[in-house]
C-alpha cells in the first residue's frame, strides 16, 4: 500500500504543476484510500515527501477534485501532530474561501477539515473568527438546513466557537437565534436536539443573544419539550427535561429576556413556570423555584409575586424537602424566598404568611449552600421588622446555632452570613432579651471579630449591635467584652487611616458606653485613647469631630 502512495506522492507533485484532473483524481483516490487503511502511517508520509504546500492550489473553487483534497485535509488533520503542519502549509485561507463556495459537497468537506485542523485550539478557533468564518457559517446553515450532514457539520462548529467569548458579538451579530430556533422545531430526534442544545447553552451565556432567541421563540419549545418528557421513564426524556428546563432558567439571567417573559406577571410562560414548582418532579421543582428566584431582581416583580400567593407554593415545597431533603430543591426555594424578601412591602406578609416558621425547619441542615440561604432568608426578613427579630433573637436554639456557624472556617460564607444575622437580631429588636440571649449563647465574641472584618458594610453593623449591647446589658456582656480584647479592637478601629467615618463614629459611641464598667474604663486608660481621639476632632467629616469632642470631655472627665 506504502509503495503505491509513494508513487501516488510523486505523481500528484508532478501533475499538480500541469493540474492535468484525471491523473490528480486518481492519486487523490489512492491518498484517500492509503489514510482510510493506515491514517496515521500514511499521513506521516505524506508529510515526509512535502506534500502539503502543494494542496493550497489544489483548493481550486473551479475544480472538480476540491472535495477530495479537502477531505484528505480534514482526514490527515485528524492527527494532532498534523495540524500544526497544516497551518504552516497555509490551509486555513483557501478553506475558508471554499466556504462560499455553493457545492455541497465541497462545503462538507472543508467544514470538517477546517474542524479538525482547529479542534481544540482556542487560538486558531479564534483565527477563524476573525477571518469572519462565523456569518459564513449562519449563512449556510440557514440555504441548506435540509442537508444533514452539513447542518451537522454547522452545529459542531458552532459549538466549538460558542465556547470562546470573543465569538459572543459576532454570533449576536448574525440571526443565528432564528435559525436554531427554526431547526429545533423540525427535529423529532433526541440527538439532533441534544446537538442543538449544546450549541444553545453557551451562547444563551449573552445577555443580547438571550433575548434574541426568546424573541424567535425558544422558550415555547422549551415549554414544550418540558410538556413531552415531563413524565418519560426513559433516560433520553429525563437528560431532555433537565438540558430544557436548565436553558429556560438560563434565559431569565438576562434582565431584558426576564421583563419580557414576566410580562408584568401576566406572561404565559410565567404562568407555566408557575406550575412546575407543585410538580411531582424534582428537576421542575429546582427549574420552577429557580425561575422564580430569577424574576425576583427588582422589587416590582417581587411585590406582584408576593401579591399573587407565590410564597404559599415555596413554602408548601420547602415543607415536601424537610423529610426528603432534596438539597438543591432547598437551595433554590430559600434564594426565591431571599430574593422576594428584599422590598419592605414584603416583609410583613411574608412573616404573616409563616415563611420564618418554615425555615426554622432547615436549622438542622448539615449542607453549606442551604445553610447560607437559610441565613440570608432570616436577615432579608428581619430587616426593619422589629416584632420579628425580637422573636426569632430569643429563640435559644437558633441563637446556639448561629455561634456554631459563626466558627465555620472552612465555609467563609456561611461565616459572614451568621455573624451578620446575629448582629441584624440586636440592631432590629433593641431588644435587653435579644441581647440576653446572645450573651448567654457566647454570640458576643464573635461580633468583636466580625468589628475587625475587612468589609466596611460588616464591621458597621458589629459595631451598631455592640453599641447596643453595652447600653442594653454592659455587666451581663463585661466579661466577654474583656476577653474578646474589645478595648484594643476599637483602639486600632480608631487609629487606623483607613477606616471609614462611620466605623470611626461608631467606635467613639461603644468606647463611651463600655466606660460605665470599671475593667474596661482601666483599659480604655492604659491604651492612651485621649490622643488618638483628640487628632479626630481635626477630622473632615462634622459627624466624626463633633463625635470626637464629646468622646474626649468624657475620657478627660473620667481620667
Amino acid at each position: 500500500m506504502i509503495d503505491n502512495l509513494s508513487e501516488a506522492l510523486e505523481k500528484l507533485k508532478l501533475a499538480s504543476t500541469d493540474s492535468a484532473t484525471d491523473s490528480v483524481e486518481s492519486c487523490l483516490d489512492c491518498l484517500l484510500k492509503a489514510l482510510a487503511n493506515n491514517n496515521t502511517e500514511a499521513s506521516m508520509k505524506i508529510q515526509e515527501m512535502g506534500l502539503l504546500p502543494l494542496l493550497p492550489t489544489l483548493l481550486n473553487p473551479q475544480s472538480s477534485c476540491t472535495p477530495k483534497v479537502a477531505n484528505i485535509i480534514a482526514e490527515l488533520a485528524k492527527n494532532e501532530f498534523m495540524r500544526s503542519p497544516c497551518v504552516e502549509a497555509g490551509l486555513i485561507p483557501p478553506l475558508i474561501q471554499l466556504l462560499n463556495s455553493t457545492d455541497q459537497e465541497v462545503l462538507l468537506q472543508t467544514g470538517r477539515a477546517l474542524g479538525n485542523i482547529c479542534y481544540d485550539s482556542h487560538s486558531l478557533q479564534a483565527q477563524l473568527i476573525n477571518m469572519g468564518v462565523i456569518p459564513t457559517l449562519v449563512k449556510l446553515l440557514g440555504i441548506h438546513s435540509h442537508n444533514t450532514a452539513l447542518t451537522e457539520m454547522c452545529l459542531i462548529a458552532f459549538g466549538n466557537l460558542a465556547e470562546l467569548e470573543s465569538s459572543k458579538e459576532q454570533f449576536a451579530s448574525t440571526n443565528i437565534a432564528e435559525e436554531l430556533v427554526r431547526l429545533f422545531q423540525k427535529q423529532s430526534e433526541h440527538e439532533k436536539k441534544e446537538m442543538i442544545f449544546e450549541v444553545l447553552a453557551p451562547l444563551a451565556e449573552n445577555d443580547v443573544i438571550k433575548l434574541q432567541l426568546v424573541e424567535a421563540g425558544l422558550v415555547e419549545c422549551l415549554l414544550e419539550v418540558v410538556a413531552q418528557t415531563v413524565d418519560g421513564e426513559r433516560e433520553e426524556d429525563v437528560t431532555q427535561l433537565k438540558t430544557a428546563s436548565d436553558l429556560m432558567v438560563l434565559l431569565l439571567l438576562g434582565d431584558e429576556s426576564m421583563q419580557k417573559l414576566f410580562e408584568g406577571g401576566k406572561g404565559s410562560v410565567f404562568q407555566r413556570v408557575l406550575s412546575w414548582i407543585p410538580s411531582h418532579n424534582h428537576q421542575l421543582q429546582l427549574a420552577g423555584a429557580l425561575a422564580i428566584a430569577n424574576f425576583a431582581r427588582n422589587d416590582g416583580n417581587c411585590i406582584h409575586m408576593v401579591d399573587t400567593g407565590i410564597v404559599q407554593k415555596l413554602l408548601e415545597l420547602l415543607d415536601r424537602h424537610v423529610e426528603e431533603g432534596n438539597v438543591t430543591v432547598q437551595h433554590a426555594a430559600l434564594s426565591a424566598l431571599r430574593n422576594l424578601a428584599i422590598p419592605v412591602v414584603n416583609k410583613s406578609k411574608m412573616l404573616s404568611a409563616g415563611v420564618a416558621d418554615v425555615v426554622l425547619k432547615f436549622l438542622q441542615s448539615e449542607m453549606p449552600p442551604v445553610q447560607f440561604k437559610l441565613l440570608g432568608t432570616l436577615r432579608m426578613l428581619i430587616d426593619t421588622q422589629a416584632e420579628a427579630a425580637d422573636q426569632l433573637g430569643t429563640n435559644g436554639k437558633l441563637v446556639e446555632r448561629l455561634v456554631e456557624w459563626c466558627e465555620a472556617k472552612d465555609h467563609a460564607g456561611v461565616m459572614g452570613e451568621s455573624n451578620r444575622l446575629l448582629s441584624a437580631l440586636i440592631r432590629h429588636s433593641k431588644s435587653k432579651e435579644v441581647v440576653k440571649t446572645v450573651i448567654q449563647g457566647g454570640g458576643v465574641k464573635h461580633l468583636v471579630t466580625m468589628a475587625t472584618s475587612e468589609h466596611m458594610i460588616m464591621q458597621n453593623e458589629a459595631l451598631v449591635a455592640l453599641g447596643l449591647i453595652a447600653a442594653l446589658e454592659l455587666v451581663a456582656a463585661e466579661k466577654d467584652f474583656v476577653g474578646a480584647s474589645l478595648v484594643s479592637v476599637l483602639h486600632k478601629l480608631l487609629s487606623d487611616e483607613r477606616s471609614a467615618p462611620e466605623i470611626k463614629y461608631n467606635s467613639m459611641i461603644l468606647i463611651c458606653a463600655v466606660m460605665g464598667s470599671e475593667p474596661l474604663h482601666k483599659e480604655v486608660q492604659s491604651l492612651a485613647f485621649l490622643d488618638v481621639v483628640s487628632k479626630l476632632r481635626a477630622h473632615e467629616n462634622k459627624t466624626v469631630s463633633h463625635q470626637a469632642s464629646l468622646t474626649e470631655q468624657r475620657l478627660t472627665a473620667q481620667s
